[in-house]
């Protein structure tokens, strides 16, 4: 049987469409009707080297940097039934330190676990039959979260660990009374690539969708920025998604 003349042509996918895709066309394919245009070969609305990305979440990063020690960091290290073998000291810029009966240790970028096994690896059998070490981290200057835009206190701030989105909002004093609440980016570099994390924390706060880590070196952006006016054909719709949206940034790329 033919096809009436001037009817769509609707043709099976040769494979599953992912949530993701169908997001993604949703976007696009809105945003241009919302702008009433569809010309020219970029997103409408948006940078050309800003992409939608197939992914429900921003990627965690390589190395959680309040997960490993780093220079400039304090440390306890208990050694169990030796009181005089434990301790606590700053890591140099060096990255190591000196510990009693076996010499130097390398720190830097190493977790607080990797430094005690290795410790007592060295203390076994010649000093110390089955020692047991534990490594606890004192302080971590220097590991921040770029908080801007529309917060009572925009600024760097240190974190102890990873956070949530809301938490790093509150951080930074909460918002302010003008502040869109449906405008929040989450900057996060990963590889060498560059995401942007679209967040409502209102949708957050109802429950939509669920609270997302945030990390040191993220940057966290409320409101009004050159950014979101670069993505404003996404971020007029991103009330209507019950999801994030993950951006790729071709620019840094």
């Amino acid at each position: 049987m033919g096809v009436a003349e001037g009817l769509p042509v609707v043709r099976l996918a040769s494979k599953p469409i992912s949530n993701m895709q169908i997001l993604r066309t949703t976007i696009l394919a809105a945003a241009c009707a919302s702008l009433a245009s569809c010309a020219g070969s970029g997103p409408i609305g948006e940078s050309p080297m800003i992409e939608v990305a197939e992914l429900s979440a921003l990627p965690a990063p390589a190395i959680d940097e309040v997960s490993v020690v780093r220079p400039q960091d304090s440390l306890r290290i208990s050694v169990l039934g030796f009181p005089e073998l434990s301790r606590e000291l700053l890591i140099g810029y060096s990255g190591a330190f000196q510990f009693p009966l076996i010499g130097m240790v390398q720190a830097d970028g190493r977790t607080p676990l990797a430094i005690s096994e290795e410790i007592a690896a060295r203390l076994r059998g010649d000093y110390v039959v089955n020692p047991e070490v534990t490594v606890d981290v004192l302080e971590q200057p220097g590991r921040l979260l770029t908080i801007g835009g529309e917060v009572t206190r925009p600024g760097r701030h240190e974190v102890a660990g990873p956070m949530t989105l809301l938490e790093a909002v509150a951080t930074g004093g909460g918002t302010t009374d003008t502040a869109k609440l449906s405008e929040v980016l989450v900057f996060r570099t990963v590889g060498g690539q560059r995401y942007i994390g679209l967040y409502d924390l209102g949708a957050i706060q109802r429950g939509n969708y669920p609270d997302p880590l945030v990390y040191a070196g993220d940057i966290v952006q409320v409101g009004d920025s050159p950014t979101l006016r670069r993505i404003q054909a996404i971020t007029a719709l991103a009330p209507l998604v019950t999801t994030p949206i993950i951006l790729l940034d071709r620019v840094l790329r």
